[in-house]
């Protein structure tokens, strides 16, 4: 096995859902590209997961730093696990938060366990090693489940999770059981009183998804706003756009003034302009749900 310390090579492995790929970043010496038939899943730097390579990845994270008081343990649930970029953060700026991982390819998880240990996060411990379909990450508030997110939100307790977060892609798409009024309604109830909901959608023009997205969620939520890079929501190229959903009021011109500043900065949509963005866009039913629209060609371009 190659040692992605000391051996940094590219390492090839197909999983359940496809050939996962990790990629050396060779600007930094512990960077990690995962990659599943082409399309970008995470990236971890194993050095500092505080660094964070995708823009709706830190978006996510600002949102998370608002989730409760600077510091202060949580219970989170994330649907989709991939290299775990942001529990490890998440482990890093909230020490003995409680972390549940929810990924459907056992594969790919055993693969990231293998290479990627959780040392970088919270150094001690490792991930789920080899073979390893699920389990707890020794000492670090962890567990990653090998299921499919809408059949293991809907087995969750009831009010218990400050933070649920929604990032699951089979490869380049959300699933259509993903996308409906009835999944919503799951997040909502595992969530407590006060508790934050977070997705990230992929769309482009002309965001006819991302509508549907915003329609079905505040069709459960009180407060909903959207986060993207202005050329994404004026429909200019296809890219990611976070959407969080409570019902208190959002902490919307802190996350603004945060996500402004960050390297490729973005808008923070909602109150009236959101009400204008979601237009006539109806919610999402099961009966009614089809995954995200495709990536144009070359949009994943290494």
């Amino acid at each position: 096995m190659a040692d992605p310390i000391t051996d940094p090579v590219p390492v090839e492995r197909r999983v359940d859902l496809g050939l996962a790929r990790l990629l050396p970043d060779l600007d930094r010496p512990r960077g990690w590209l995962l990659t599943l038939d082409d399309a970008p899943q995470s990236y971890v730097d194993l050095d500092d997961p505080l660094y964070l390579e995708f823009e709706y990845v830190q978006r996510l994270a600002h949102a998370a730093d608002l989730a409760a008081a600077s510091g202060e343990p949580i219970d989170v649930l994330h649907l989709g696990g991939g290299a775990l970029t942001l529990a490890r953060y998440l482990a890093a700026t909230r020490p003995g938060s409680r972390q549940q991982a929810v990924e459907i390819d056992a594969g790919l998880s055993a693969l990231v366990g293998e290479y990627l240990p959780w040392s970088g996060a919270s150094g001690s411990g490792s991930g789920p090693g080899a073979g390893s379909a699920s389990g707890a990450v020794p000492g670090a508030g962890l567990r990653v489940h090998a299921a499919d997110a809408r059949q293991f939100l809907a087995a969750a307790p009831e009010d218990s999770a400050d933070l649920v977060v929604a990032d699951v892609f089979g490869g380049s798409r959300i699933p259509a059981h993903l996308t409906s009024v009835e999944f919503v309604r799951e997040a909502a109830r595992v969530l407590r009183p006060g508790g934050l909901y977070a997705a990230n959608l992929a769309d482009g023009a002309p965001l006819d998804f991302a509508r549907g997205q915003l329609a079905t969620v505040r069709a459960v939520f009180a407060e909903v706003c959207l986060v993207a890079e202005p050329s994404v929501l004026r429909g200019r190229r296809y890219g990611n756009l976070v959407l969080l959903a409570a019902d208190h009021e959002l902490p919307a011109a802190e996350l603004a003034r945060r996500t402004a500043a960050d390297p490729f900065p973005a808008r923070v949509v909602h109150g009236d302009r959101l009400e204008l963005l979601t237009g006539r866009a109806r919610p999402v039913t099961d009966a009614t749900a089809a995954p995200s629209p495709p990536p144009p060609e070359g949009a994943f371009a290494l």
